[in-house]
């Protein structure tokens, strides 16, 4: 007997700690099941909703006209069909900026279900969020005289989420709740040259529709990003992987 209580008594830790690294396991899980991009189509206006491991950005904008009608985005959890989504930018209702909503999330196939604008309806969808690309970027540093000088983060700044074809960036301050711009559409990789075009772009809507190339390749967790930009200006930029939520 007493030699029963002593292995138990050794054993307990060990479940302890295999019980608690299963939970921590499957909430990361959980969040990146819904990885991807879904659209939502109304006559000319567009909606598209990027996931990636625990942040998203969901956009509304008319390409025939040009014109971005609202953009949001922030982190988010996922489980049991449900998302609590905490806004980080919201341009256009800045009320709800800090605030975490619940939204069922439900994926079906190739559909999404979900009342994400208040009410029921069906999305298709665009990605399973698989890629070389693929993640939650933020701007931090460039290359100068041949090195890479990065900078630390800041309350402001300017991040890009990537799902296998869709990608949008954003520049905001989280502590004041500023938004400075964004700009989004479709992209792909290949043989190191990353293409993106436009469906909306504050800085410029009359670039809407126009393919941008630069060259591109990830060492690491930096993206290095380089070319001309949409005003035809010479850039290298660094872009460091967010870590999953």
């Amino acid at each position: 007997m007493k030699k029963y209580f002593k292995i138990a008594c050794y054993a307990l830790p060990a479940v302890v700690l295999v019980c608690l690294m299963s939970f921590s396991f499957k909430a990361l899980q959980n969040n990146s099941i819904i990885n991807g991009a879904y659209k939502l189509q109304n006559g000319p206006l567009e909606q598209v909703l990027i996931f990636n491991d625990g942040y998203f950005m969901h956009t509304t904008f008319d390409r025939s006209k040009k014109q971005l009608i609202q953009t949001r985005g922030g982190a988010y959890k996922y489980a049991n069909n449900q998302i609590d989504a905490t806004i980080e930018f919201s341009p256009k209702n800045k009320e709800e900026i800090g605030l975490t909503k619940k939204y069922s999330f439900a994926i079906n196939k190739d559909r999404l279900a979900s009342d994400i604008n208040g009410r029921k309806e069906v999305w298709t969808v665009l990605d399973n969020g698989k890629g070389p690309m693929v993640g939650t970027w933020r701007s931090s540093g460039r290359m100068q005289d041949g090195k890479v000088v990065l900078s630390p983060p800041r309350a402001r700044k300017t991040f890009k989420i990537l799902s296998g074809t869709r990608y949008q960036w954003a520049a905001i301050n989280a502590e004041t709740k500023e938004f400075f711009g964004t700009g989004g559409g479709s992209y792909t990789f290949k043989d190191g040259k990353y293409t993106e075009t436009l469906d909306f772009f504050t800085k410029d809507s009359t670039k809407v529709g126009v393919s941008l190339t630069f060259d591109g390749k990830v060492e690491g967790d930096l993206w290095h990003h380089s070319g001309l930009s949409s005003q035809g200006a010479k850039m290298y930029e660094i872009w460091k992987l967010e870590p999953k939520q």
